[in-house]
């Protein structure tokens, strides 16, 4: 049997983390979250009255909600600089060589290009209790994050896709793919994040015969292999651009919202949590995963070198990985947590988004998103640049 590849394996670990989430627990545990009053008998005394804790992290990652209760308990005070892209937290750590900010959420399989910037610090393991976290999500901080083995510098916290959303008062699909991004119909009325968009219509031309079929994970190999793939899509896309195809790009939760709601968007390619956070407060919008397969990622939080608030950190590791704070975050966000238990305290509504975004097989044909390796994000950024500047 041949060795599996860090890519194979990483791409083993979020399929397992996302099936461990089967639609029988999530029915099971929404009749457990209904039966939960109130917070429980969990809150501490305050030992922490005026102190702070800088967090920069995904701008919808953190429901008010949830800071008042951390505030409430603890009385941290949470100053949160919201983020909508891995590239953002990278320039910024970069720039202040990792000061600033107390806790950062970078995505699990940006590990390659975090290593050699050398910007973060291990956590304490044993100061976290690890034994909430879902164990394939955890395994991702000790296997791929461990830096100079000194131990994991990244804890998992919530993941997610990027597949298909629309406007459901507007379209209905018939079998849902990334090629509908594309089409004729679709034209000037959709949205999406460009790099993103490249993989997903690079996914569809290995349907067409464009590409071969496995090629966008191919791409990763090595320069030489990636250059000619990425150029296929580039042109591709680049000529749908110019023809008037896109509305316009997104870059965060906001954009993804404003885009269906204030921008005549129809049809977009979304992170899950917007989307189905609108859907929760009865808005015409829906996620489904397509058939080439959602885009999987897992989000985690890191602490840079320059973190000044330690024993704030972990107070807030300790909040965040109960399982009530974990399905109190799923069911405002819209996103999936990393916790155990959290499924029991998700909504009636949580679920049922859950079922109607991944419809038969989906959750066995998720792509997760491969390792990046510093030469392959640059690379991708210079077709990503060509395409935005079409």
């Amino acid at each position: 049997m041949s060795k599996k590849t860090k890519s194979q394996r990483a791409t083993e670990k979020t399929l397992r983390a996302a099936r461990q989430v089967s639609r029988r627990s999530l029915l099971k545990s929404a009749a457990v979250a209904g039966a939960v009053a109130g917070m429980g008998p969990w809150y501490i005394k305050k030992t922490m009255a005026a102190a702070e804790l800088n967090v920069m992290m995904w701008s919808d990652y953190l429901p008010q909600e949830f800071l008042d209760a951390f505030k409430e308990e603890t009385g941290i005070t949470i100053n949160h600089t919201g983020i909508g892209s891995n590239e953002e937290i990278l320039n910024k750590m970069k720039a202040t060589k990792g000061r600033g900010f107390d806790l950062i959420s970078p995505t699990g399989m940006r590990a390659l290009q975090w290593e050699p910037l050398g910007v973060l610090q291990p956590f304490d393991m044993d100061r976290i209790p690890t034994d909430r976290l879902t164990p394939s999500m955890l395994a991702v901080g000790y296997d791929d994050w461990d830096f100079g083995g000194k131990g994991s510098h990244w804890v998992p916290q919530l993941w997610g896709t990027e597949a298909l959303s629309w406007r459901t008062d507007k379209w209905s699909p018939q079998d849902l793919s990334y090629g509908d991004l594309w089409s004729d119909e679709m034209k000037g009325k959709v949205m999406g994040r460009p790099h993103s968009m490249m993989l997903g219509a690079g996914l569809y031309l290995e349907t067409t015969g464009d590409l071969e079929p496995g090629d966008m994970k191919k791409a990763y190999t090595d320069e030489a292999t990636m250059r000619p793939i990425w150029q296929k899509v580039t042109d591709f896309v680049v000529g749908k651009k110019e023809a008037g195809q896109l509305k316009k790009f997104w870059n965060d939760a906001d954009g993804q919202k404003t885009g269906f709601m204030q921008e005549d968007v129809v049809l977009g390619q979304t992170w899950d949590g917007p989307i189905l956070a609108m859907k929760s407060e009865g808005l015409p919008v829906t996620y489904v995963a397509p058939k080439e397969g959602a885009l999987a990622w897992i989000d985690g939080i890191a602490m840079p070198i320059g973190a000044k608030n330690i024993d704030e950190i972990y107070a807030f590791l300790e909040f965040s990985f109960r399982p009530e704070m974990g399905g109190l975050t799923a069911n405002k966000t819209g996103y999936n947590s990393a916790v155990v238990g959290a499924d029991g305290f998700l909504s009636e509504q949580s679920v049922k988004n859950f079922k109607e975004a991944y419809p038969g097989d989906s959750l066995e044909n998720l792509w997760p998103w491969p390792p990046e390796p510093v030469w392959y994000a640059q690379i991708r950024s210079e077709y990503r640049d060509r395409f935005v500047a079409a």
